[in-house]
């Protein structure tokens, strides 16, 4: 309990001091460009260090923000945080698709519409952007982020209807908002269309192909751009430093446990973690190891779009397997295990970009839990088998010693202690003898399997 308290303590401490914007540097004569790393599928840590990677661009007064993207897409909700973040910025944001070899597939599409100035490296692409999920509406675009309804005669598919005629009401928004090819944003969402750094320019889909950030910076300046609250900025960025932004270990840390398979294992080492406390009073260790696992899992899971009753079978699924290891019955035992892989297979909504479910690892630990389960229901099940280690079924078969005998009954001394004790033979003080039944608080001794009275001189 002290040490889960220290670990509590040390968590509080260094929450705040994470989570704050860096201040503004000492003298800030001179301003610099930001960069914002978006490297990897989006999802609930991208957001959050998109979020706080802007507040501390407005903390250290930065000219502009470069908005590094390399993206496959992700999570919708996770996209939407971000856009609602780049439309409220009062500091321009500039899309930058690189290095070359880079993407902005998706969701990343869609951010790039929504900054200031779109730009990519040569041998960068976009496009590909047909949703996959709804999200909530967003404010600040034309037509307030009112989406289209899906016709009635598509009844048949009218959740994909729905999705994609809110996304393609959401990319035209965003391009009629920084002066884009709208009609190329709905290709992208209804065909999935997808186009190189120079055919994106071509097509009015950019605002320019930059080689890199030196070269983007000197090409923007200048420019004029419309921030949050109407304001007009025109851009000096010609020769700007460009620093990059370091989202600090807690988001690195929310990048990792909001992966589903690696969330699905926290919750697994939590569950066991607690399940051997309880086994084993007393370790310290693993309550401590569980508790924290299972509360990392739980939040992460909070994070991503899953299914409830996914989350709950899989909880009952494990239940079920907990109980089998105290109680072999073999039919919780397999029961839990189809819970838990039915309750995983409907666990996550969607299935974006960097968050799906592994199958190889959702079988290995569907066969670890198994294999944990059925190994310890058969160490349990070989020790009810045993005589019992305490209690009175425990002296059976130990030896004692004769204190004083008369008549069929005396006192002998076994396990520490003074026994009354009853017998069918006669023994002799300080005879050694054998337990061979218990009655209350009296002993039935006999001689030793094998004892030779004769031999040992305690006959005529």
């Amino acid at each position: 309990m002290a040490l889960l308290a220290a670990f509590a303590a040390a968590i509080l401490v260094l929450l705040p001091a994470a989570a704050r914007p860096s201040a503004p540097e000492a003298g800030g004569g001179t301003r610099a460009a930001l960069r914002i790393e978006i490297d990897g599928a989006i999802g609930p840590a991208t957001a959050r260090a998109v979020k706080e990677g802007l507040e501390a661009a407005v903390a250290r007064q930065a000219e502009i923000v470069i908005l590094r993207l390399n993206t496959p897409g992700g999570l919708v909700a996770s996209m939407r945080e971000i856009l609602v973040d780049i439309l409220a910025s009062r500091i321009p944001v500039i899309g930058y698709v690189a290095p070359s070899g880079a993407h902005a597939a998706s969701a990343g599409t869609y951010i790039l519409y929504a900054t200031h100035i779109a730009a990519m490296a040569p041998g960068t692409n976009i496009g590909a952007a047909t949703p996959i999920e709804l999200g909530p509406p967003i404010p600040g675009l034309p037509g307030g982020g009112k989406r289209e309804e899906a016709p009635k005669e598509a009844a048949p598919d009218a959740g994909i209807a729905k999705a994609t005629n809110d996304a393609v009401a959401l990319i035209r928004s965003l391009a009629e908002l920084r002066g884009r090819n709208a009609d190329w944003g709905e290709k992208a969402v209804r065909e999935a269309a997808s186009l190189s750094a120079n055919a994106a320019l071509e097509a009015h889909a950019i605002d320019l192909v930059a080689r890199d950030e030196a070269e983007l910076t000197d090409r923007i300046d200048g420019r004029t751009v419309e921030v949050a609250g109407g304001e007009t900025r025109t851009l000096a960025t010609r020769g700007i430093a460009v620093e990059a932004y370091d989202p600090g270990w807690l988001i690195r840390l929310l990048s990792v446990i909001t992966d589903p398979n690696i969330a699905v294992l926290l919750m697994l080492v939590g569950v066991y973690g607690l399940l051997f406390e309880v086994m084993s009073p007393g370790l310290i260790a693993p309550g401590v190891i569980g508790t924290i696992c299972l509360l990392l899992g739980f939040y992460a899971l909070n994070l991503l779009p899953i299914d409830y009753a996914g989350l709950a079978l899989m909880l009952i699924g494990l239940t079920f397997l907990a109980i089998e290891i105290f109680n072999p019955t073999v039919v919780l035992g397999l029961g839990g295990l189809v819970a838990f892989l039915l309750g995983t297979a409907m666990l996550l909504r969607v299935e974006a970009p960097g968050f799906t479910l592994s199958w190889s690892i959702v079988g290995a630990v569907a066969i670890l839990v198994f294999g944990l389960s059925a190994f310890t229901a058969r160490a349990l099940w070989r020790i009810r088998k045993r005589p019992s280690p305490v209690g009175g079924d425990a002296m059976l078969g130990m030896p004692a010693e004769v204190i004083d005998w008369r008549g069929g009954e005396g006192h002998v001394f076994a396990h520490g202690e003074r026994w009354q004790a009853r017998g069918a033979e006669a023994f002799n003080p300080g005879e050694t003898v054998e337990v061979s039944a218990i009655d209350g608080l009296s002993l039935s001794v006999r001689r030793p399997v094998g004892h030779d009275a004769e031999r040992d001189g305690e006959l005529p």
